[in-house]
């Protein structure tokens, strides 16, 4: 059974730095990203990438946010540098396709 499985979220002050990761078992996706979701929000686009590394940001993170992944160990990173407090969100891994979600974690920006 397909999984994907997120870490490295948590509790930063502003300003700060956080990695987190994708691991997916099973098949090799086209596209793999990362979204985000507040409380009464829709969910919506960070960043994503495609097998053969072509990248997408919103523009709320570019220059600040780097999407990576390793195709050898079916993984997707995104590394978040300069946060703050309006990217307090919990965000979801998405790999395509078919189309499966993460469960979440919780990044908060906070001083």
């Amino acid at each position: 059974q397909l999984q994907l499985v997120e870490s490295g979220g948590g509790l930063v002050q502003p300003g700060g730095s956080l990695r987190l990761t994708c691991a997916a078992s099973g098949s090799i996706f086209n596209v793999m990203g990362w979204y985000r979701q507040v409380p009464g929000k829709q969910r919506e686009l960070v960043a994503t990438i495609t097998s053969v590394g072509a990248t997408n940001y919103a523009d709320s993170v570019k220059g600040r946010f780097t999407i990576s992944r390793d195709n050898a160990k079916n993984t997707v990173y995104l590394r978040m540098n300069s946060l703050e407090p309006e990217d307090t969100a919990v965000y979801y891994c998405r790999a395509c396709c078919p189309l499966y979600w993460g469960q979440g974690t919780q990044v908060t920006v906070s001083s």
